[in-house]
């Protein structure tokens, strides 16, 4: 079998999106870094996030039932940070409010709210399925991924074709 540092560095180089979790538990917002994110299936909306069994949001979003998944942009890598690490106060650094019950990060490129669906065990690791019931995208917005230990976003988004605003009031007249 693969040794885990192998299979570590193996691994950092696949980018991955960055989004931040979030739930509410005793009244008090609760949130945390995770790039083990993605879409599962389309009929019915399922995405899935990743926990370690030790994570204490993992705990926070059983008891709840239910998460919010933040998609960040680009220009997001300080909240990446901040919400990764522990022992801060993450909401305190954060711009933020509440949508559906669950903390919404201010400017994000995505969020969904998501009930608990399923819980899959799979090695050190909880696998969670999402069923999302709410959702918004920003499309201007480049997200922010994350591979080979450093952030970045994708190399072509800034090159691809963007409407004028002239073109925007054309389209709006018409």
């Amino acid at each position: 079998m693969i040794e885990p540092q192998e299979f570590r560095d193996l691994m950092a180089g696949v980018c991955a999106p960055v989004t931040v979790v979030t739930t509410t538990g005793d009244g008090r917002p609760y949130g945390a870094t995770v790039s083990s994110f993605t879409s599962l299936s389309l009929n019915p909306p399922l995405v899935s996030v990743a926990f370690d069994r030790g994570s204490a949001l993992l705990g926070q979003i059983r008891e709840a039932g239910r998460f919010g998944v933040n998609i960040l942009g680009h220009a997001q890598d300080d909240l990446a940070m901040t919400f990764a690490r522990r022992g801060a106060d993450r909401f305190a650094a954060a711009d933020w409010f509440d949508d559906h019950g669950l903390p919404r990060l201010a400017d994000a490129a995505g969020w969904m709210v998501c009930d608990l669906y399923q819980t899959i065990e799979a090695g050190d690791h909880l696998l969670l399925f999402g069923l999302v019931r709410a959702a918004s995208s920003r499309k201007d917005l480049a997200p922010l991924v994350y591979a080979h230990r450093t952030f970045g976003t994708h190399s072509r988004f800034a090159e691809r074709p963007r409407p004028t605003i002239a073109d925007l009031i054309a389209a709006c007249a018409s």
